[in-house]
């Protein structure tokens, strides 16, 4: 006798994002799931108490499955319980860019469709009224605490009873978000995940990153990004999560030691502030045992400079959108800090991708050359919303296309020398920005440094340094000059340096190019980023 009350479709399904949601905050119940400083820590059984009542209250809007909602928040708690109540309803959810122009923000929501939006009413009531004028569309204003405009969802949530959490029944192609490219070549593009791709990002860092062994995580990136992606895992390791509005220094150092953390995600930038810091000596930092790393290229000295003083504790990940956040990793062992040629290396390829270095015609390059990194695998995402054209180019020749150019050592690290589309030609000659910035990040007075093409009418592109200072230190144009042509020769060599206060930087705290060039090529030149 059989039992046919099941489905033979589900004998073999995966896991999914709820799925592992739920068994996280099920295996410790008891311990500590978040830290709400200043109030006190969250288990993971009050959380999921939460978590449910969000659930119910989202569901109560119409919100379910296959709705289409957006987020425009800076990092609080109930972000992290919205965003797993989002998993559990099987909602579609699109954060926007806490720093981004109304324009912006107006066209991803009218891009995506968005039926609700739910906001930080501390920062964003005044930009929600904005986006409600803009966006008619939108049926549900829900802020996350009290406030004067829209529904508050937090009291919501509070009117109904916490049940168990039970996962929706997804398939691994469904769309389960959309998240969006910064815009800087043109509108942004929605870029469409998969619950297949959210798994298999968990899987891999659960795998091949190195946590510590008692997690105590501090978020203090932007929950909208990066930020996100330390929810899932860190729960499933029986950890908690600290989470700061935003980064500052010397909060995030009096946090670290006030809670002992022992791991945090940070980007370049924010690292080069906290060494750069006057009271940097005076925080105990050394409960930290991993700083995991990414979203934009390190100076290597700097990076060098951070080991030495903080310790071996840094991890680097690289991925991007489009197949996110670990395409490679860079180990905790191979940061030598007295080599550093190999910490300019975003890191070995993950063994659950296949990567490959190709030319402009699909092919695998020569060992050693410069080729784009392009990836075959269960991370990439579904395709560009609405532009199957722009969605044919990134997967050409049947492989996704990063955009970032490198090329691979002996021992298969992979070393980027710069985006694509980036690169600079000069009468005739390509130079790799990236290449000629690790050179001049390498003199000690040299905070940070970005390299451009500007327009210049024998050359067409000339190379050209912006440079930060450090404190109390100081450096001229001709010694950084002679310094690249020495180490990489007169074509690499910027024609000019200019110094300013701070490299502007895009909402991920990313260095912002287009910036840059904008000052010097205008409205009409070269824009992309």
């Amino acid at each position: 006798m059989t039992d046919a009350s099941w489905d033979t479709a589900d004998l073999n399904r995966p896991v999914y994002a709820a799925d592992l949601i739920i068994n996280a905050l099920n295996r410790t119940p008891d311990n500590p799931a978040v830290n709400i400083i200043g109030q006190r820590e969250m288990t993971a059984r009050e959380m999921t108490a939460m978590v449910s009542r969000y659930s119910q209250a989202l569901a109560s809007k119409g919100l379910t499955q296959g709705k289409q909602l957006s987020v425009l928040a800076l990092n609080r708690p109930e972000v992290l319980f919205n965003m797993a109540a989002n998993q559990v309803n099987a909602t579609r959810s699109t954060p926007l860019h806490p720093m981004g122009s109304v324009d912006d923000q107006a066209y991803v929501l009218s891009d995506c469709g968005a039926e609700a939006l739910v906001f930080d009413p501390d920062n964003f009531t005044d930009r929600a009224r904005e986006l409600a004028e803009r966006v008619p569309t939108i049926k549900h204003f829900l802020s996350l605490g009290p406030c004067e405009f829209g529904e508050d969802l937090d009291a919501l949530a509070m009117t109904f009873e916490p049940k168990p959490l039970v996962a929706p029944h997804v398939q691994a192609e469904d769309l389960a978000g959309i998240s969006y490219s910064g815009g800087t070549t043109g509108k942004p593009k929605g870029i469409m995940s998969s619950y297949r791709g959210g798994a298999a990002m968990v899987q891999i860092q659960m795998s091949e990153w190195q946590w510590p062994e008692e997690v105590r995580f501090l978020i203090c990136t932007p929950l909208s990004h990066a930020g996100a992606a330390f929810f899932t895992p860190t729960l499933l390791k029986g950890g908690s999560l600290t989470v700061l509005p935003g980064f500052d220094p010397e909060k995030f150092m009096q946090t670290v030691q006030d809670h002992r953390i022992t791991a945090t995600m940070l980007v370049p930038t924010m690292i080069y502030v906290l060494l750069d810091h006057p009271k940097f000596d005076q925080y105990d930092l050394s409960s930290l045992e991993t700083i995991f790393y990414g979203a934009s290229a390190i100076s290597p000295t700097r990076l060098a400079e951070g080991i030495r003083r903080m310790g071996p504790i840094f991890f680097q990940f690289y991925g991007q959108a489009e197949c996110p956040m670990t395409i490679t990793v860079l180990r905790k062992e191979d940061h030598d800090p007295n080599n550093l040629e190999r910490l300019a290396s975003c890191g070995r390829p993950v063994p659950w991708l296949h990567v490959a270095l190709l030319d402009d015609d699909g092919n695998v390059v020569p060992h050693g050359e410069p080729g784009e990194i392009c990836v075959r695998g269960p991370l990439n995402m579904k395709g560009y919303l609405g532009k199957p054209e722009q969605t044919a180019e990134a997967f050409q020749h049947g492989w996704l296309h990063t955009g970032d150019v490198a090329r691979a050592d002996d021992e298969g690290f992979l070393y980027i020398v710069d985006r694509k589309k980036d690169m600079i030609i000069t009468g005739g000659f390509n130079v790799y920005p990236r290449e000629v910035e690790d050179v001049i990040s390498t003199h000690p007075a040299v905070s940070a440094v970005a390299v451009i093409g500007v327009p210049d009418e024998r050359w067409g592109e000339s190379v050209k340094a912006v440079v930060v200072v450090r404190p109390g230190e100081s450096v001229n144009a001709e010694e950084l000059i002679a310094l690249v042509k020495e180490a990489k020769g007169s074509v690499q060599a910027p024609k000019s340096v200019d110094f300013i206060d701070a490299i502007p930087l895009s909402a991920l705290g990313k260095p912002d190019k287009k910036t840059l060039r904008a000052q010097y090529w205008g409205d009409g030149g070269r824009q992309v980023n």
